[in-house]
C-alpha cells in the first residue's frame, strides 16, 4: 500500500515527521488547502513528467503551474505529464496522493523555487486522504532534489 511505503520512508529519512490522515479527501489543491487551513499555495503538488523516456518528478506550490518555456530549458526538451496509469505504476501512489516519497521506482526529484515562498509545505503522503508538513529545505534533503525554477505563479 502506497500509504505504507510512505510511512517508511519517512521513519528511516524522517522518524519526527507524522503522516496527516484527514477523513475527507485531501486529491486536489483545493481540498487540501481547505482541509490542512492552509492557502492553496502552501500545498506542495508533485507533477510527474517526462522529457523523451527520461522520468522524473517536480514538486512545486498548489498554485503554480509549469512554464513550458523555462521546463524546456531546465530539462533540455519538451516536458510531457505522464498519463494518469503511467503515473501510478511508476510511483506507486494513486493519483491525489503522488509524492515524492516512497516510490516504487527510483525517480530523479526536482523542488521549485516557488515552494520556498513558505516556511512550511504540505506534500500529499501516498494516499488521497494524506499529507505531512514539512519546511521545503527539509523536503529537497530527505529526497535528493535538485533545486529548478521552472513554474509561474498567477
Amino acid at each position: 500500500m502506497s500509504l505504507d511505503t510512505v510511512r517508511a520512508f519517512l521513519a528511516e529519512k524522517a522518524p519526527d515527521i507524522d503522516v496527516l490522515v484527514l477523513p475527507t479527501s485531501t486529491a486536489t489543491v483545493e481540498l487540501a488547502a481547505a482541509g490542512h487551513g492552509v492557502a492553496p499555495g502552501q500545498i506542495a503538488k508533485t507533477l510527474s513528467l517526462r522529457v523523451g523516456e527520461r522520468v522524473f518528478l517536480v514538486v512545486a506550490r498548489g498554485d503554480a503551474r509549469l512554464d513550458n518555456k523555462k521546463a524546456k530549458a531546465v530539462f533540455g526538451g519538451k516536458v510531457s505529464m505522464l498519463g494518469a496509469d503511467e503515473v501510478v505504476a511508476i510511483t506507486g501512489h494513486p493519483i491525489g496522493g503522488v509524492c515524492p516519497f516512497g516510490l516504487a521506482t527510483p525517480l530523479p526529484i526536482y523542488c521549485d523555487v516557488s515552494l520556498t515562498a513558505f516556511d512550511e509545505v504540505l506534500p500529499a503522503a501516498g494516499s488521497t486522504h494524506a499529507a505531512i508538513r514539512i519546511a521545503p529545505a527539509r523536503l529537497a534533503a530527505i529526497t535528493g532534489a535538485e533545486w529548478v525554477d521552472v513554474c509561474k505563479t498567477e
